[in-house]
């Protein structure tokens, strides 16, 4: 176990964390020799697991030509390669690839790049972006800002821009009994059209949504036509779509990009934590030839950037793991290991009076808790029920992913499945076995069951 006096800062600054010493597969192991199936890919990023030997030797060989080099004097082979192929397997009109190192520095070059491409059109009125409640686009502030998380958003409520947020599509809860799912969906979307109208169509910039809610939801998925709607109201008012596939892109809901699975193509999309499976730290903006050519034939200067935005050695893993995923066939595997999931989840909480949905696309999954499944009320919040999730399951060698506020922000809690794309049988038995495990013994805990 960690000690106490560690002199690093660590997230979670009270206990004890086990000290990761090496990775075999699906399974990470500690210093102790204890072995955790790592049931959430960390969270949502090792979906190649933890040894996959291609990847490791890519890394190797890169060092051995050229760890880095800066991108304001020069680019580099593996920079070029991993963009021809992003744009080679995107939605068509995703032409273009602006690097960076993660998922909420994603989000930010998206976020500046929306406003450069109307600045540069000769509209700097154009200042509002609209996202949605319960949503979550990375911890920077201009990512806290347009995201709906709110125990993330605030303690730092007062440095975020305003930003207007309208519902979630979250048919579970939403839903009224006396609509279709395709009802439901047109009535969520149009939300946006009065959103824009309220604020001015001449003053947004943009909508920006998770195709697949991840964390802060529980893996919620969209009815059929919800992004249908959603694109043509973009286009009516000469808005951008910004799709933030950080958590749910990259192979994770069974396509490349989960966008894909709504037939819609957005003008801007972000991807992350599967683009290279966390063995280096890599993001991407992608973004339409509009975009691209309006800031080209304008400026020539996107007015963003870090250090190390394009590094090589990052691009020659992030290559191989998409190399890895197309030639070993794994999105086939996501989706059929993605089946037995949602078969297997379904079967052992079929009649657990507190689970009151199940949700899965592919290897994303989330179980939302309830106090009854009738009402679907929520268990209380000061039982902190994901947090006693957690601890159990780890005793028991599993690593998920539980969290609160799934509800409102403060009401609700889930735990979010995203395995290893190379997971087996044997293994989605395993993390069934221990979930269920985890969950009785926290509500044992708290004295609900």
């Amino acid at each position: 176990m960690l000690q106490s006096d560690s002199r690093v800062f660590h997230r979670i600054i009270q206990g004890q964390l086990p000290v990761a010493e090496r990775g075999d597969g699906v399974y990470i192991i500690d210093n102790q020799g204890h072995r955790y199936l790592d049931a959430s890919g960390g969270a949502a990023v090792s979906c190649l697991g933890h040894s996959h030997p291609r990847v490791i030797e890519a890394i190797k060989q890169q060092l051995d030509k050229l760890p880095f080099a800066h991108t304001s004097f020069f680019t580099s082979e593996s920079s070029e390669k991993l963009a021809d192929f992003l744009v080679q397997n995107s939605p068509q009109g995703l032409d273009r690839v602006y690097f960076v190192s993660g998922g909420s520095e994603a989000v930010e070059a998206a976020l500046k790049m929306a406003r450069q491409y109307f600045v540069e059109g000769g509209e700097p009125q154009r200042c509002k972006f609209i996202a949605r409640r319960q949503s979550y686009h990375g911890n920077t502030l201009g990512a806290l800002a347009v995201g709906g998380n709110q125990w993330r958003r605030q303690p730092f409520e007062p440095l975020l821009a305003e930003v207007e947020h309208i519902s979630p599509c979250y048919a579970y809860r939403d839903q009224r009994m006396d609509e279709t799912a395709a009802d439901y969906g047109l009535r969520i979307a149009n939300e946006l059209e009065a959103a824009i109208q309220r604020l001015g169509a001449d003053r947004v910039i943009g909508f920006i949504a998770e195709p697949v809610v991840g964390a802060t939801g529980g893996v919620l998925l969209p009815v059929e036509g919800y992004f249908k709607r959603i694109r043509e109201i973009c286009d009516r008012y000469g808005i951008l779509l910004i799709l933030d596939e950080v958590m749910c892109g990259m192979g994770r809901t069974g396509l490349l990009f989960a966008c894909e699975q709504e037939s819609v193509r957005p003008d801007i999309v972000t991807v992350a934590k599967g683009l290279a499976a966390g063995y280096q730290p890599i993001g991407a903006t992608l973004c339409s030839n509009a975009i691209y050519d309006r800031i080209k034939q304008g400026s020539g200067f996107f007015q963003h950037g870090h250090t190390y935005i394009g590094h090589a050695t990052a691009c020659a893993a992030g290559l191989a793991v998409q190399q890895t995923i197309q030639e070993e066939g794994l999105l086939d595997n996501v989706r059929a290991m993605g089946d037995l999931l949602a078969n297997s989840l379904n079967q052992r909480f079929a009649e657990h009076p507190n689970v009151g949905d199940i949700r899965v696309r592919g290897l994303f999954a989330g179980v939302e808790l309830v106090a009854d499944r009738a009402s679907k009320k929520p268990l209380p919040s000061s039982f902190a029920i994901h947090t006693l999730i957690k601890r159990h399951a780890m005793a028991l060698g599993l690593a998920c992913y539980p969290g609160g506020g799934t509800v409102d922000g403060l009401n609700g809690n889930h735990v979010l499945l995203a395995p290893p794309y190379i997971v087996n049988h044997r293994h989605i038995a395993e993390i069934t076995d221990k979930l269920g495990g985890a969950i009785d013994a926290a509500l044992q805990e708290v004295g609900v069951l």
